[in-house]
C-alpha cells in the first residue's frame, strides 16, 4: 500500500525528513504546509535542497492542502509545545488524517496539558485516526527504549537513563539552544525569559517509563536547568567559546516513589561533551547499556519518524503514546539510495 503524506513544517527537521520520504517507495508526498513565507509559494524540491523539482508547492494554507489531498497520514513538525500545536493537530484531525509528530509534549500529552489531551484523543476517535508524539528524545532513547530493556527483568527498582552530547559537532541552532558562548549570567537570564529553553520532553519521558511499568509516581522532579562552564577554549564550524563562559547545559529530572527517586534522567549538551547514550536497570537481572558515541539526534528523530508512519496508519483511533504501539523497528524500504 502506497501512503499518503503531507508534510507540516518544512524546518530543519521537517526538511530532512521530506528528502528522506521523496526517495522512498510506497510513500507519495502529496502537499507541504508551512508558515514562513520565504518559503511559501516554492517547490518543496527547491526549499529542502534536493536539487530538483518536484511539482509539490508549499502552501501555508492547511486547510486547503489537506482539504485536497486527502492523506493517510501527516508527518507534524512545528513546535515543541502542546499549546501551540494543538490547533494544527486539532485541523489535520478535522481532514481525517493520521497523526505522527515531533512536538515533545505531545509524547505524553497526558501529562503535558490533560485537557488539551483529552479533547485531542476524543476528537480523533470520533474521526477514525490516530495520533502520535515521538523522536528520538522524548520518543525513544530516554524512555522506548528502557522500557524494552526491561523487558528482561523480573524485578525493577530504579532506572536510570542518561544522554551526553557535544554540541560542538551539531548545527548552530542547537548551539544557541543550549547557550553556547554566553556569559553564565546571560545564560540564566534567557533561562529566566525562556529564550533558552533547553531540552523540553524530560517529564513526558520519565511519566511513559512509569506508565508502561505500571509505577504510580509520587511526583516529578524537573530540577532548574544548569549551566556547564567551559575550562578551557572550546571551538566548533560556527562559535568560539572561551574559558567561563558557557558551553552548554546539564539537566536532569526525577521520578520519585515512596521517597526515593526509582527513574532518573540526565541530559547533557555542551561543546566537547564526551558522547554517549546509557540505560541502568537496577533490578534483576541488572541492566548497563551503553551506545558511543551517542545517537545522532536529527538523524535519529528522521529515522523514528519514517519507521513509525505505518504503524501510526495501521493502529487504532486515538491520542497514543509510543508505549501504546507494536514493537517499534526499522521498516521495509528503510535502505534508499544515498
Amino acid at each position: 500500500m502506497t501512503v499518503k503524506v503531507v508534510l507540516y513544517g518544512i524546518g530543519a527537521i521537517g526538511a530532512r525528513i521530506a528528502r528522506c520520504l521523496l526517495a522512498k517507495e510506497g510513500v507519495e508526498v502529496v502537499g507541504a504546509i508551512e508558515g514562513d513565507p520565504a518559503k511559501v509559494g516554492r517547490d518543496l524540491g527547491e526549499v529542502v535542497g534536493l536539487g530538483r523539482e518536484t511539482g509539490i508547492r508549499i502552501s501555508d494554507n492547511a486547510d486547503e492542502v489537506l482539504s485536497r489531498t486527502k492523506p493517510d497520514v501527516v508527518v507534524h513538525a512545528t513546535g515543541s509545545f502542546l499549546k501551540e500545536v494543538f490547533d494544527q493537530v486539532m485541523t489535520c484531525i478535522k481532514h481525517g488524517a493520521n497523526v505522527i509528530s515531533t512536538c515533545e509534549e505531545l509524547s505524553h500529552p497526558f501529562v503535558s496539558d490533560p485537557e488539551l489531551a483529552r479533547q485531542i484523543d476524543e476528537a480523533a476517535r470520533r474521526a477514525g485516526v490516530s495520533v502520535l508524539g515521538t523522536g528520538i528524545n522524548p520518543g525513544f532513547l530516554m524512555d522506548t527504549l528502557p522500557i524494552v530493556l526491561s523487558t528482561v527483568c523480573h524485578e525493577v527498582r530504579s532506572i536510570t537513563v542518561r544522554r551526553s552530547i557535544n554540541a560542538a559537532a551539531r548545527r548552530l541552532p542547537f548551539q544557541k539552544k543550549i547557550g553556547a558562548g554566553l556569559t553564565v549570567r546571560e545564560f540564566e537570564e534567557k533561562i529566566r525569559t525562556g529564550a533558552i529553553t533547553g531540552h523540553v520532553g524530560l517529564k513526558q519521558s520519565i511519566a511513559l517509563i512509569a506508565d508502561a511499568l505500571g509505577w504510580r509516581l509520587d511526583e516529578i522532579v524537573v530540577e532548574p536547568i544548569r549551566p556547564v562552564v567551559a575550562e578551557r577554549e572550546v571551538r566548533s564550524d560556527y562559535i568560539t567559546v572561551e574559558p567561563g563562559r558557557v558551553a552548554g547545559l546539564r539537566q536532569v529530572a526525577r521520578g520519585l516513589m515512596g521517597g526515593r527517586a526509582v527513574i532518573t534522567l540526565e541530559l547533557t549538551a555542551y561543546m566537547g561533551a564526551e558522547e554517549f547514550d546509557s540505560v541502568d536497570i537496577d533490578g534483576r537481572p541488572e541492566i548497563h547499556m551503553r551506545i558511543r558515541p551517542c545517537v545522532h539526534g536529527d538523524e535519529g528523530t528522521v529515522g523514528i519518524i519514517i519507521n513509525m508512519m505505518r504503524k501510526v496508519v495501521e493502529a487504532p483511533p486515538g491520542l497514543l503514546t509510543m508505549k501504546d504501539m507494536p514493537l517499534p523497528s526499522a521498516t521495509p524500504g528503510s535502505q534508499v539510495p544515498t
